[in-house]
């Protein structure tokens, strides 16, 4: 009984610290929900801790479907931004992202700014499912989390055993 609560113990607090670890957006430039009369130099999304810069995508995908970012994306420190230049057609213009947070796990959304004056720009092409940060997860963006809990799970709980009956002599007078 004792083993099967603390069992449950260690599974609990893994679970939740895993839970309470993911960064999270605060901010993005343009602001999401915001109008801008002419489109920015570079967008940008900011997060309430450092990220990881391995595998960072950010895409600026207009109203009409096509890319309008260019380029590779950057992390620096809790900021992850890519280069747009001019915009096109007036309406609304998405910026996705998916990053790879402090702790290592991928954390992917979208903000939303709309372009209130027709720009010159030209696009890009119309994006595909490599490299697009929709956040739909098409099984490619590594091991999921569950894998991770179970391990810790299982160690926990081989250790936790270990630690109650496997040091122990059986044989009485011992």
């Amino acid at each position: 009984m004792l083993v099967t609560g603390l069992f449950l113990l260690g599974f609990g607090v893994v679970a939740a610290g895993a839970a309470l670890a993911h960064s999270a957006a605060t901010g993005s430039s343009p602001e999401d929900g915001s109008t801008v009369d002419a489109g920015p130099a570079q967008v940008s999304v900011s997060f309430n801790e450092e990220l990881q810069p391995s595998f960072p995508s950010l895409t600026v995908v207009g109203p009409d479907g096509n890319l309008w970012s260019k380029g590779t994306p950057t992390v620096d420190g809790k900021t992850i931004s890519v280069t747009v230049g001019d915009l096109g057609p007036a309406g609304e213009y998405t910026i996705a992202y998916r990053v790879t947070s402090a702790d290592g796990h991928p954390v992917a959304g979208t903000r939303k700014f709309t372009l209130s004056k027709p720009g010159n720009g030209t696009p890009g092409p119309k994006p595909g499912k490599q490299g697009d940060a929709s956040g739909s997860d098409d099984g490619s963006g590594g091991i999921p989390l569950w894998v991770f809990i179970v391990g810790a799970v299982v160690l926990f709980g081989g250790g936790l055993a270990f630690a109650l009956f496997g040091g122990r002599s059986r044989k009485p007078g011992q």
